[in-house]
């Protein structure tokens, strides 16, 4: 009786039978119902139609709110491989309160990746109609995962490092961590604050990369870095704290964000390591360049933006040459690979351009559908330096390019990026926006 109590009183609203179009029209818009008048800000809280909410397993709602998406790949230092991606927006049939990722992949050289990630949203509420509206800011989570890389790249310190200073090795990265991510004091303030706390083990062998030398055999310099953290524990504590007034975090259409983080790290060595940094925002809508924009009082709207992010970072302590900060690959200066530029300093700068290609998405069937596709023009800038003082004297590196966006929700966001720079580009696939 009392876990029947309890249970009702969470979610009061029994859920009513599933209706593909309940809540939303045909061609894929979702007239936003009225929200409750106690709600500090609404425009921060996601509403979700009973239309999306399918019940039952994971392959009742397969391409509703669960995918199951097949990895293949071939690299000449990897071999052939293969797994498995899977995304839940609705884990455990939960009302859409739980989200989670699980990645596994296999090569034919033993390249491994098994990861998981899990959140769960604090501030939840079913509507009367039988969806539901979630404040996206407030959330818990958790990950874990063990990784094998045999093509990890490292080019030594510095902005000035050549790419004939390229070499590889190999990495075996365990890791498991949790988080919290709260406005503060209340769902309705600007301040945002996190908190997370994560241990790490890297256990470093000789690269795998044919063309270019292994890190342990290279310069004496790269042999002492490699040494150094090879069978390394990390505990990390890390904390932010930042004045955010954007509409969505994954997503955001309009408002500013500036904040300032540490990372701190309990290691091996007995050594004190920390990250310091600030970072911030800007996101303003524009015109419609290729539809009509949104219709009426509308869930997610589609809205072409203009946005600037930037970040600079900086090291006090000592920590390994794979936790510095760095810059290049799917979130930085995208026409470079990743880790290209390491260094204790750095400084970033991003501006994007993200227009929608189609306002309300494609429908395959009933069902299954993709909400927004989107291309994304972008220009990036940056630079690494031994100090923050001499990030000024920096060589100073840039990459520009476009992507297509598909989302299947303002929170769940899939992006291709190309990049173009001086040497040569890049290609990447991620899930969520750069910032």
């Amino acid at each position: 009786m009392l876990v029947a109590a309890w249970a009702a009183a969470q979610d009061p609203l029994p859920k009513l039978p599933y209706d593909p179009y309940r809540g939303m029209d045909e061609n894929g818009r979702i007239p936003k119902p009225p929200f409750p008048d106690d709600l500090a800000r609404p425009e921060r809280w996601r509403y979700t139609p009973p239309a999306r909410i399918k019940p039952g397993s994971m392959l009742d709602r397969f391409w509703v709110s669960s995918f199951v998406t097949p990895v293949f790949f071939r690299e000449q230092d990897i071999g052939y491989g293969g797994g498995v991606a899977i995304t839940d927006l609705d884990f455990l049939d939960d009302n859409f309160r739980q989200f989670a990722n699980i990645v596994a992949t296999y090569s034919a050289e033993g390249q491994q990746t098994y990861r998981i990630y899990w959140s769960k949203w604090l501030n939840h509420r079913p509507m009367p109609n039988g969806g539901i509206i979630r404040e996206e800011r407030a959330r818990l989570y958790a990950r874990g995962g063990f990784e094998k890389t045999l093509t990890r790249r490292f080019f030594g310190f510095g902005s000035r490092t050549p790419s004939s200073n390229e070499t590889s090795y190999t990495e075996e990265l365990s890791y498991a961590g949790w988080g919290l991510r709260l406005p503060l004091p209340d769902e309705g303030s600007n301040w945002l604050g996190r908190v997370d706390v994560e241990a790490m083990h890297h256990g470093l062998s000789g690269g795998r990369v044919q063309s270019v030398p292994s890190t342990d055999q290279f310069l004496p310099s790269f042999q002492k870095a490699f040494a150094d953290g090879d069978d390394y524990d990390q505990l990390w504590f890390k904390g932010s704290i930042g004045w955010d007034s954007r509409d969505s975090l994954a997503q955001a259409y309009r408002g500013q964000r500036l904040a300032v983080s540490v990372a701190a790290a309990a290691q091996t060595s007995g050594d004190f390591g920390a990250i310091l940094g600030i970072d911030g925002q800007h996101v303003f809508p524009l015109p419609p360049l290729l539809h009509r924009g949104g219709e009426g009082r509308e869930e997610n709207p589609p809205t072409d933006v203009f946005a600037i992010g930037f970040f600079v970072q900086d090291t006090i302590g000592e920590l390994p040459f794979y936790s510095l900060p760095t810059l290049g690959g799917s979130r930085t200066l995208r026409s470079y690979i990743q880790n290209r530029f390491t260094d204790r300093s750095a400084v970033h700068l991003s501006l994007e351009y993200r227009v929608n290609l189609i306002e309300r998405g494609y429908a395959f069937t009933d069902t299954i559908r993709i909400e927004r596709i989107g291309l994304a023009l972008f220009y990036d800038l940056g630079t690494v330096a031994s100090d923050v003082d001499r990030l000024a004297d920096g060589r100073w590196h840039d990459s520009y390019g476009f992507g297509l966006r598909a989302a299947f929700s303002r929170e769940a966001v899939f992006r291709v990026d190309i990049g173009y720079g001086d040497e040569g580009s890049n290609f990447t696939i991620a899930f969520g926006n750069t910032f």
